[in-house]
């Protein structure tokens, strides 16, 4: 049975190119960059020219660009140094949305803990926050505004370069989780006016455990891991060369590749929606058109979405959900509730997350496979029972 994958909003398989770049590394050329003798310093290069080819990517300079272990690394370093920054100056309020990755809500959170005060913007039914919003709740205590680019759940894209304009009239430090958005659809950071940026190389076909934290030059960025002068002194431990290298190739590939890649996607991820909304009771989750190219989330009412993820792997179909019970929790997504999405609804729902590598025949395997499993479970629901028979009504 041919495995269909479409979770790559989760991970996404690593290109030959990557694999290729990395592989010496791991090897060949093997010295710390951080000694002096040759074998160190060919590592070195290699380190300093992934940072320029990454830096072009995003239209600054290689100074501004941090390795670190991941977005969630990078997001806590931004997020940290700015508000340390701000209460340097008796600033302490942030503004963010209630739809954030938890790498950043969580810690919100913490600082809340710490004394900070946190708004939390309503992205209201269609998943996008508004510069407006954010230009209504700006105050001079406000330290930093932190908005991801494109949700990781729902694939809205929020309008970033106009919240960023006004952080900048402002004079507030903007930064963004940009983790679902870098390598799929253009970003740069000037134009955006993103202060502080988080990737990650995994989100487009680069290696785990590697990612990149972009810090505006002449914003002080606060020491997260102590021990060494690498990265400048702003993060310690010897630097992974052969994924930073690997990670280099991939978003270069991403970026020279994108606009061929998201036209196929677009495409399928079109074909897949008006597919799976001819299900009765089914309703497309985030904004129609403000979305990313592979990202499809719908929910179908009546069925719980974990049941319809292990029938869909028993049919060789990886997808992920819309609610947090596969991970332990009886609790449905934090982002589906902030869309306004009833628990019942919410708990129903469906991510598809496509890639380059993704073809027709998965889109009508998909479309074949779906209808079935979600009929099969409805079947079988008492909720769904009393919903047909009209002891509750529908929600959608």
């Amino acid at each position: 049975m041919k495995t269909i994958y479409v979770d790559n909003a989760a991970t996404t398989a690593m290109s030959d190119s990557a694999i290729k770049a990395m592989t010496p590394y791991l090897k060949e050329v093997y010295g710390n960059p951080s000694s002096l003798h040759t074998v160190g310093q060919v590592a070195k290069e290699a380190l300093e020219n992934a940072r320029a080819r990454i830096a072009k990517c995003l239209n600054c300079e290689p100074r501004e660009i941090y390795f670190t272990s991941g977005g969630s690394e990078a997001d806590n370093q931004s997020i940290r140094s700015a508000a340390v920054n701000g209460a340097r100056k008796s600033k302490k309020h942030i503004i963010s949305t209630a739809f954030e990755h938890h790498a950043v809500l969580h810690t919100l959170k913490k600082l809340e803990k710490e004394g900070f005060e946190v708004t939390y913007l309503d992205v209201h039914s269609n998943g996008i926050v508004t510069a407006k919003q954010v230009e209504e709740v700006i105050s001079p205590d406000t330290a930093l505004v932190t908005i991801m680019y494109a949700n990781n759940e729902v694939g809205t894209i929020q309008p970033i370069r106009e919240i960023g304009e006004v952080c900048k009239k402002h004079g507030v430090v903007f930064h963004t989780d940009a983790v679902q958005a870098v390598g799929h659809i253009p970003v740069d950071v000037k134009a955006d006016n993103i202060d502080m940026l988080a990737l990650s190389a995994h989100k487009f076909h680069g290696p785990k455990g590697v990612g990149v934290l972009y810090c505006k030059r002449g914003i002080p960025l606060n020491t997260f891991i102590e021990g060494g002068a690498q990265e400048r002194g702003r993060r310690a431990g010897t630097e992974n060369i052969g994924g930073i290298v690997s990670m280099a190739q991939a978003l270069c590939d991403a970026c020279e590749n994108m606009t061929a890649n998201a036209k196929k996607q677009i495409k399928l991820r079109d074909a897949l929606i008006d597919g799976l909304l001819k299900i009765p009771h089914s309703k497309l989750n985030g904004d129609g058109k403000n979305r990313l190219p592979n990202n499809v989330n719908i929910s179908f009412e009546g069925i719980e979405g974990e049941g319809l993820l292990l029938h869909l792997d028993a049919r060789g179909i990886c997808a992920s959900s819309g609610s947090a019970c596969t991970s332990g929790s009886l609790d449905p997504s934090h982002v589906l509730l902030s869309l306004g999405l009833p628990h019942e609804v919410a708990h129903g729902s469906l991510r598809l997350s496509l890639s380059e590598y993704n073809t027709e025949e998965d889109v009508k395997a998909i479309l074949k496979a779906v209808p079935e499993v979600v009929a099969y479970l409805r079947n079988m629901s008492p909720v769904w029972e009393d919903l047909e028979t009209g002891k509750k009504q529908h929600l959608i």
